[in-house]
C-alpha cells in the first residue's frame, strides 16, 4: 500500500494538485495498532516507503483544547524499525493531528490523503457549495460523498484536525476553504478518484461561467 501512495502523490504532483513539498498521507490496517505518514518536507516526486514513519497508537486521553492538557494526537509513539530506518532525521508531516484523528478509530483499512487541487480550491474560494456541486452531477455523487467544507483555519493546527474530523462524518472527501481536501478510502486509488471526480465537476462548474 505504502507504494500505491507514493504513486499517486507523484502522479498528484504531475497534475499540479500539489507542489513538491506539499500534500501529505497516511495508511493503517485496520487489525494493527500503528499507522504510517508521509514525513513532512520531502519532494513527493521522490518519495518511496521507507521514508515513511511509522507510529504506535497509544492511551488516548481526554480532548480538550488547553495548554496542560495532552492533545490525543500526541498519544503516538515513534517505532524505529529496519523497515523506516531511512526516515530517521525525518518528522512526522505537520498535519498529524488531522490524520490522527481520522485514523484513531477504523472498521476496514484506510488511506487518509490530502491534497490542494487547484479547481477545488477556486470553487471554494468563489463561494461554491461543494456539496451543492456534487449533487448536480451524477459522475461524483453516484461513488463519492462529499461533506461539508471547513472553514479557513491555520493549516497543521489542532483545531483544522478537530474541524475535519467532524466534517468527515459520513463523507468520503471534504474541502478545506483556501487550503486543499482531505478524502478517505480503503486504498490509495480510492481515496485519489474521490478527489479526481470533484476536481473535474468543479473545473466544469468554474468553465461554466455561472
Amino acid at each position: 500500500m505504502l507504494d500505491t501512495i507514493c504513486e499517486v502523490l507523484k502522479l498528484s504532483y504531475q497534475r499540479g494538485w500539489i507542489s513538491t513539498r506539499d500534500g501529505n498521507a497516511s495508511f493503517r490496517r485496520a487489525t494493527e495498532n500503528h499507522m504510517y505518514i508521509t514525513p513532512s518536507g520531502v519532494r513527493k516526486q521522490h518519495l518511496y516507503p521507507e521514508l515513511f514513519i511509522k507510529l504506535k497508537f497509544t492511551q488516548e486521553e481526554e480532548t480538550q483544547i488547553k495548554r496542560d492538557i495532552k492533545m490525543p494526537w500526541e498519544n503516538v509513539q515513534r517505532i524505529e524499525d529496519d523497515f523506516s530506518v531511512n526516515a530517521i532525521g525525518l518528522n512526522p508531516s505537520g498535519e498529524l493531528p488531522l490524520h490522527y484523528l481520522l485514523q484513531k478509530t477504523i472498521d476496514k483499512n484506510r488511506v487518509v490523503l490530502h491534497l490542494h487541487p487547484t479547481y477545488i480550491i477556486s470553487a471554494m474560494y468563489a463561494g461554491l457549495d461543494l456539496q451543492y456541486v456534487a449533487q448536480e452531477f451524477p459522475e461524483i455523487n453516484r461513488y463519492t460523498r462529499v461533506g461539508p467544507s471547513v472553514p479557513q483555519i491555520a493549516p497543521i493546527s489542532g483545531s483544522l484536525g478537530l474541524a475535519v474530523e467532524e466534517a468527515m462524518k459520513d463523507a468520503d472527501i471534504v474541502g478545506m476553504d483556501r487550503h486543499g481536501v482531505v478524502a478517505v478510502g480503503q486504498t490509495a486509488w480510492e481515496a485519489f478518484e474521490h478527489i479526481e471526480r470533484l476536481e473535474h465537476v468543479c473545473q466544469i462548474v468554474l468553465g461554466a461561467n455561472l
